[in-house]
């Protein structure tokens, strides 16, 4: 038996009691060994000081690349002084992980645990998030009934010392959109029922996504690459990226009145959050210009197209981050060519160079330009 305080305090609650038990086929003992051991794949630890120095290291690969720019740091501020938090993201890019506790910790925000994908523990970055980021991995889709009573049960106890940050959409968007909510997590919490604990929306954006290429080609051929040669991959396309990263926080977003017991109130807030981080998401010129681009188009069409799609926009209270076409084509346009998406040739006409890549630019602002069935929710 695993000997740490969280492990024990897992053990003794009451489901987890009642599966120790026996029963789904398996004696008392085997319950006990599955239980403890997916108990030592989730346990994680947190040495904040080293992943803080951590962006020192890192400064000349990645961050250097990227002009963080936080907003409304003052909700977390406020949130955490007034008890737990659980922040609920959008997830783009494998450098969230880095770029939203940053935001945080530049602010003078007590850290949370990060819960992020298994496909993420293998190697050098597994020791780091198990080691030292505090992250915890997650097992997307499965069915195991001791899994699952497993992984509510130590966030549970994980949410009696720490604040946690997890993703909505469960993984990246392979195809640009912002995902429908996964619940798995969400409903973890709310059984947790922690008194005073809150939501805390977040939507990081980014101009440039690092891996846009290799998600706009996953999001065609419908699978995924092995982690290590998407690793590999992403060098490559490191290579003269400069991107903005918008970290975004919104209100607080209470549990009370979700009853965790109900399917239809754990679907209700899982929608209103993922709806709250589409209004929060910055709208980039990078994604105005893709949405407004044809396949060969002039300037001045392309700059009008962009103020219509702004003006759609600006009525669905989109959090913007670019104030016309003209603005929008400057230099969104710019960026895209430099990354090989678009070419502008000698009369100024703009072209698709990266038909999918533009897509997945153009779909991150669907959930603003499209109507659901029903009317919007918010």
């Amino acid at each position: 038996m695993l000997a740490d305080d969280i492990t024990q305090a897992v053990l003794a609650r009451k489901d987890v009691a009642k599966y120790l038990r026996g029963g789904h086929g398996q004696s008392e003992l085997e319950a006990r060994e599955r239980i403890t051991g997916y108990l030592d794949e989730l346990r994680t630890t947190q040495r904040y000081p080293i992943y803080r120095a951590l962006k020192h290291p890192l400064y000349p690969i990645i961050l250097r690349k990227i002009q963080r720019i936080d907003e409304h740091v003052e909700i977390p501020q406020q949130a955490t002084r007034k008890g737990r938090v659980i922040y609920i993201s959008n997830h783009k890019s494998h450098l969230d992980y880095l770029v939203e506790p940053l935001a945080l910790d530049d602010n003078g925000i007590r850290p949370p645990v990060t819960a992020a994908g298994i496909n993420l523990f293998g190697g050098a970055l597994g020791v780091l998030h198990r080691h030292v980021t505090g992250a915890v991995p997650i097992r997307r889709n499965t069915k195991d009934p001791a899994y699952l009573v497993t992984l509510k049960a130590y966030i549970a106890e994980l949410l009696q010392r720490h604040d946690l940050l997890f993703y909505i959409e469960g993984g990246r968007s392979y195809t640009g959109e912002l995902k429908a909510p996964k619940t798995g997590l969400l409903h973890a919490t709310m059984q947790a029922q922690l008194d005073g604990v809150v939501i805390v929306p977040l939507a990081v954006a980014y101009d440039l996504v690092l891996e846009d290429h290799i998600l706009a080609r996953q999001g065609t051929k419908r699978g995924q690459r092995p982690f290590r040669r998407e690793v590999a991959e992403m060098v490559r396309y490191a290579v003269r990226y400069e991107s903005r990263a918008f970290t975004t926080f919104g209100t607080p977003i209470s549990l009370t009145g979700y009853d965790p017991d109900s399917r239809r109130d754990v679907m209700a807030l899982a929608h209103h959050v993922r709806d709250t981080i589409g209004l929060l998401y910055k709208v980039l010129p990078t994604a105005v210009v893709a949405a407004a681009m044809r396949p060969s188009i002039v300037r001045r069409e392309l700059e009008a197209r962009a103020d219509e799609i702004l003006a759609i926009l600006k009525d669905s209270r989109a959090n913007l981050g670019v104030r016309n076409g003209r603005e929008a084509v400057e230099s969104g346009g710019a960026m895209l060519e430099e990354r090989g998406v678009l070419h502008v040739d000698r009369t100024g006409r703009f072209r698709v160079r990266e038909r999918n890549v533009l897509r997945y630019y153009a779909r991150t602002l669907q959930h603003l330009l499209s109507v659901p069935r029903g009317g919007r929710t918010h």
